[in-house]
């Protein structure tokens, strides 16, 4: 039991990492190779004032990138198509920018249920914005992309 818990949680801190790494390769303009590298060398378990992070799933974490990427202008469109009008994807926050590829790439690329994603990344969203409205916003839009990818699993 305690083998398929470290499993979910392994996969749950690949989707944070994963969110992050398409932060940093949209900011820094670095390589996805280049950012999976470093997060998997420096970031997968580090300790930030004396917080240690968790390890994350090294092949979830690369496949959610590598789709990201691959497929960004189909998730693109299909987020678009999710958030309404006077919203377009290059406008909202580059968090949330990220945050809906990662999603989109699972939903899309991935047999993960809908259900699942959806949850994982509101989760993903409260811990970027703990405070804020955005994982309501996120549970809506990821709902209506997973709605539109996968109409059979809902």
């Amino acid at each position: 039991m305690t083998e398929i818990s470290d499993q979910k949680q392994m996969r749950s801190a690949a989707r944070l990492y994963a969110v992050q790494a398409l932060f940093q390769m949209e900011s820094s303009g670095q390589t996805a190779e280049a950012v999976m590298r470093e997060f998997e060398d420096f970031r997968f378990g580090a300790t930030y004032d004396e917080v240690v992070m968790a390890e994350g799933d090294s092949k979830h974490f690369r496949t959610l990138v590598d789709h990201a990427v691959n497929y960004q202008a189909s998730i693109d469109q299909m987020t678009d198509r999710a958030l309404v009008a006077k919203w377009p994807i290059d406008r909202i926050d580059p968090v949330l920018r990220a945050l809906f590829r990662a999603a989109g790439a699972e939903l899309t690329q991935m047999p993960t249920p809908p259900k699942v994603v959806i949850s994982e990344f509101v989760d993903v969203a409260k811990a970027f914005f703990p405070e804020g409205k955005e994982s309501k916003f996120v549970n809506a839009v990821i709902d209506h992309m997973a709605h539109a990818a996968r109409p059979e699993g809902f």
